[in-house]
């Protein structure tokens, strides 16, 4: 394995403090937690406590914004542990505060309906050159942690930083680890939460055919949700599709789908973005 996919696992493997009680580390060079972040590691604490069931959906709230400079704890609780569902409860802790909160469901596999809308033809990643993320904070250093540590990231279209403000509506890419990252359908499930959180609020930006370079704004995510359809492998290609339906009140919606290579829907997802025009983050 590579160092820098071993210096991403890393990041998710959680220290056990105590029964339910995790500490996790921090991406280095932000001025605040990334949110994919903690969201990955609270599902990994909540499933740390599980003993059957794979994550079908979570369901979370950033509350405060959180301190890169010093670790998260992760407190779980058990809500409840039945026969076919699992519900645990994530407190994320900084300087004795709560920063973030996450309720997730598991379940035992299930024969049952299937369906599914059709997906549009889509541009096949190996069409597409790979990510170079230019040096600017203002994308911030998510993307490039992900690019330096052993992910293959590829826009459809012009990246966001060379794209002219009303040329793109909505955030089209693939996304893969380059090595084999093992069967943990856990491990999984939280690298899809980690890489969920960098494009959704650009989107409600997009619709406005104002750029994230150019534009003065304070952004930040309030709530975050995933429902986790099928099994799904981020070291194989997964195309990420977002969009922005409504935004009003400083606030803005966006929604994602993720699938594979054949089209089929793994996860949906949506958050909820603070958007202020101008800068202010009071």
């Amino acid at each position: 394995m590579s160092e820098g996919i071993a210096n991403f696992l890393k990041l998710l493997d959680l220290e056990t403090i105590e029964v339910n009680i995790f500490r996790g580390q921090n991406l280095g060079n932000r001025t605040r937690v990334f949110g994919g972040q903690v969201a990955a590691q609270a599902l990994i604490a909540a499933g740390r406590t599980t003993d059957h069931g794979r994550v079908h959906s979570l369901h979370a709230y950033f509350l405060r914004p959180g301190d890169p400079s010093i670790p998260i704890l992760y407190q779980v609780e058990r809500i409840r542990d039945g026969r076919s569902f699992v519900t645990r409860r994530v407190l994320a802790i900084q300087h004795g505060q709560a920063i973030f909160s996450l309720t997730c469901s598991f379940q035992d596999d299930e024969e049952g309906l299937t369906h599914q809308d059709a997906v549009a033809d889509i541009t096949n990643p190996d069409a597409l050159p790979p990510l170079e993320v230019p040096d600017d904070r203002r994308y911030g250093p998510a993307l490039s942690y992900l690019e330096a540590n052993g992910f293959d990231i590829r826009f459809i279209g012009e990246a966001p930083w060379r794209a002219r403000p009303g040329t793109l509506k909505r955030e089209q890419l693939w996304f893969r680890a380059k090595e084999p990252l093992g069967d943990d359908p856990l491990l999984h499930a939280a690298i899809m939460t980690f890489i969920s959180d960098l494009t959704l609020v650009s989107t409600i930006l997009m619709r406005h055919n104002l750029s994230l370079f150019d534009t003065a704004f304070f952004g930040a995510s309030l709530d975050h949700c995933i429902w986790f359809h099928r099994p799904a492998r981020v070291d194989r290609w997964i195309f990420y599709d977002v969009t922005s339906p409504v935004a009003y009140g400083a606030r803005g919606l966006s929604q994602g789908s993720l699938y594979d290579l054949d089209g089929t829907l793994l996860a949906s997802c949506a958050q909820e973005g603070l958007v202020r025009i101008g800068g202010d983050n009071s």
